[in-house]
């Protein structure tokens, strides 16, 4: 006998970008997993009114809104409910699933080193625990290196207009023009990003040449609208959907969950608002270049010192120096993001990749990124499901 279809509530806005994924991820894992007949409440009215919601028996919710009204009425009751807003909110019995904020200020970090800024800063809101978190760890990854961080940050209240807007922008440009360049600034989210885009060309500064900015949470529209367009790290809302679902599941299954599910960010997406080098020595900005576009053509060190016309002890000091790794690291370094992109974004098999980055034996090609991200490409590959794939 076919068991009959459990009833689970959605409470996510559709008007966010992010949260559009969030449901293909929910209803992938519906489609793999489980029988489950949805109702989207994609306006979130049962915030305000959870009676209206509960005139229907329900096994189960996954709701994303920052006032915890409804997951607070539902767990009353006794319904399974998972909670997916980005805030340190919590409620024992309530299980969170959101993104690894910490991971995505190490990244951030990561991405402005690996382009030879030595001045970095970032700008967020003070009342919003992910844009602390975000933060605090790019903050601790920059002084880690023995670098400064500087801050800009300010209330972020519940509804925003151009009356705010305007003075925000005013307010950061006053902020950039006390800043040492070049410099690389991670901003909380996209919004800020777009804010510190035109404060900077207000003060008349160059983006990215004096200030880079890299944005968060990769809001295309939002991103593609900015001039220059902005860089920005994707939170893995398939994945972040995905998750809720199977933790959901798991519940209504009487199994035992974590309090806690972080999802980790995708790579970094390159736009030109940190499309720069912010690197004085001539000779590592040549390699550089010739690194970024012919890493998975073959390259080899002994090619790269006759293409810049040093020798190779002097190269590996000038690297060593600037970026804190030898050019073979950065060679194999590049073939790894350029994996991390395939192997997330593509249906091709290892022995196709391999290939494409340069390696000529797969086998050689898996250690070798296992050593360097510390799992294995089907490992990555299954943490990074592409948005496309829902």
């Amino acid at each position: 006998m076919i068991k009959a279809p459990k009833q689970i509530a959605l409470v996510i806005q559709t008007r966010i970008y992010e949260n559009n994924s969030i449901l293909q991820g929910i209803a992938a894992f519906e489609r793999q997993n489980a029988a489950w007949n949805f109702f989207l409440d994609d306006q979130a009215r049962s915030v305000n009114n959870p009676a209206w919601l509960l005139r229907k028996k329900w096994d189960g919710l996954i709701c994303r809104h920052r006032y915890p009204t409804i997951v607070e009425e539902f767990h009353r009751l006794g319904i399974p409910c998972v909670n997916i807003d980005d805030t340190e909110w919590s409620k024992p019995g309530v299980p969170k699933v959101r993104p690894d904020n910490r991971a995505m200020g190490h990244l951030a970090a990561e991405h402005f080193l690996e382009r030879g800024f030595r001045h970095f800063a970032f700008s967020g809101f003070s009342n919003e625990d992910w844009s602390l978190e975000r933060r605090d760890s790019f903050k601790e990854s920059i002084q880690a290196m023995g670098y400064e961080c500087h801050l800009f940050e300010s209330f972020y209240p519940n509804e925003v207009n151009p009356e705010w807007d305007q003075e925000e922008q005013e307010s950061l440009k006053k902020w950039l023009k006390s800043l040492p360049y070049p410099i690389g600034i991670m901003t909380c989210n996209d919004m800020r990003g777009l804010q510190l885009i035109h404060a900077a060309q207000e003060a008349g500064l160059k983006v990215p040449e004096e200030v880079a900015i890299l944005g968060a949470n990769n809001d295309v529209v939002r991103a593609e609208l900015s001039n220059p367009p902005l860089s920005s790290i994707p939170v893995n809302s398939y994945e972040w959907g995905f998750q809720a679902a199977s933790v959901l599941n798991d519940m209504i299954e009487g199994k035992e969950v974590p309090e806690d599910t972080f999802i980790e960010p995708l790579n970094v997406i390159v736009r030109r608002s940190t499309d720069a080098l912010a690197i004085e020595d001539p000779t590592v900005v040549k390699a550089l270049k010739i690194i970024q576009q012919e890493a998975c053509a073959g390259l080899r060190v002994d090619d790269l010192v006759k293409r810049v016309s040093v020798s190779r002890s002097l190269l590996e000091r000038r690297f060593r120096k600037v970026l804190r790794r030898t050019p073979q690291e950065e060679i194999r370094h590049a073939r790894i993001n350029r994996m991390k992109g395939l192997l997330s974004d593509t249906d091709k098999t290892l022995a196709d990749i391999a290939e494409i980055v340069g390696f000529e034996h797969p086998e050689y090609c898996s250690v070798m990124f296992k050593r360097l991200t510390g799992e294995s490409p089907s490992e990555y590959r299954q943490r990074h499901r592409a948005i496309h794939r829902a």
